[in-house]
């Protein structure tokens, strides 16, 4: 057997593991051999971690998983009687930890003018900061020629500039002590874009897109930057959704539960385990799903040639269990 029939072989291989694999996994594969091989999420006992967005959804059962880990972590949100109760939950899912390690800090992620004087509280309590986790933003359910653009605005001062500007006032802290890790909740709508979602998938590939060039320009420097891509996960942000006009949320029946999103307790583990493993980028998301992104990144040709056959509406039942953006009631 000569060398190219061996590396012939190799291919086929590696190109039918990516193939046949994520119909039994619900994250990457490289995520999914960091769960069984690599670094406990307890590896980050004592690790000062500041989670925006951290009053419900992801965010919140982030926060559980890291205090079970033993972290000392800022809670952030405009909610402050939601973070106390995280809180309270927090400090029962670790007797070790003390009221005094985990510090609730309301803020509106918008109120870019108020960001260094809560990071400068953080510092002056916790002495230092470890982890920034970017989790606060909004998804948007509406079809794309009835967006106002004042809804694209908007949802990119959440979305993408407030956090960019939280991220460059922690980024110089960093930088001056030469170590730290961003953590960006990001969606698998920002690797590849899903209908009647034009302005969430735009910004969350704009995330990409500024944190992908930060970790370019500081490649031989100690600061780590993990993006997280969930797929549709069981927690109330679709309720919280832009919908195409300014001021509007997303009307939505709370009793459905769609059949291919998973629960916010194992997307929050599986990003624990990809903080405490220093992965770039990772996707999590139902089996299904993993598989339509790996054809669509790794197969495009096939991957679209596929989407078409199964439609639209076929991807947005995927997401919402609707065949269709107007059936939202």
């Amino acid at each position: 057997m000569d060398l190219l029939t061996i590396i012939g072989m190799l291919i086929t291989i590696y190109f039918l593991i990516y193939i046949i694999l994520p119909w039994f996994l619900d994250c990457d594969f490289c995520l999914a051999f960091y769960e069984k091989f690599g670094k406990p999420i307890n590896s980050l006992e004592g690790k000062v971690v500041w989670i925006t967005g951290a009053s419900s959804g992801i965010g919140e059962n982030l926060a559980y998983v890291l205090a079970k880990a033993g972290c000392k972590l800022i809670l952030s949100s405009r909610t402050e009687t939601k973070l106390e109760k995280v809180k309270t939950n927090c400090l029962q899912k670790n007797k070790n930890l003390k009221s005094s390690d985990i510090e609730v800090l309301v803020l509106d992620i918008l109120d870019i003018n108020k960001h260094e004087l809560v990071f400068n509280s953080i510092i002056a309590k916790f002495g230092k900061l470890d982890i920034l986790v970017n989790n606060a933003g909004r998804s948007q359910r509406a079809k794309w020629e009835n967006i106002e653009l004042s809804v694209d605005k908007e949802l990119f001062d959440l979305n993408v500039f407030s956090t960019i500007a939280l991220s460059r006032l922690v980024a110089k802290y960093f930088f001056q002590m030469n170590e730290g890790h961003f953590v960006i909740n990001s969606s698998i709508a920002g690797v590849t874009a899903v209908p009647f979602s034009a302005t969430y998938c735009a910004s969350k590939s704009s995330l990409h897109a500024y944190f992908e060039s930060l970790s370019i320009e500081k490649i031989n420097k100690n600061i780590s930057i993990t993006i997280v891509c969930p797929g549709p996960v069981e927690t109330n942000f679709l309720a919280e959704s832009f919908t195409e006009k300014s001021g509007e949320k997303y009307i939505v029946n709370q009793e459905e539960k769609p059949t291919h999103r998973m629960t916010a307790e194992r997307c929050a583990t599986l990003i624990g385990i990809a903080i405490a493993n220093k992965l770039s980028v990772v996707w999590i998301c139902k089996s299904i799903i993993l598989q339509m992104v790996y054809l669509r990144i790794y197969y495009p040709n096939v991957g679209t040639w596929i989407i078409k056959q199964l439609g639209k509406n076929f991807l947005h039942y995927l997401r919402d269990n609707k065949s269709n953006i107007e059936n939202k009631k």
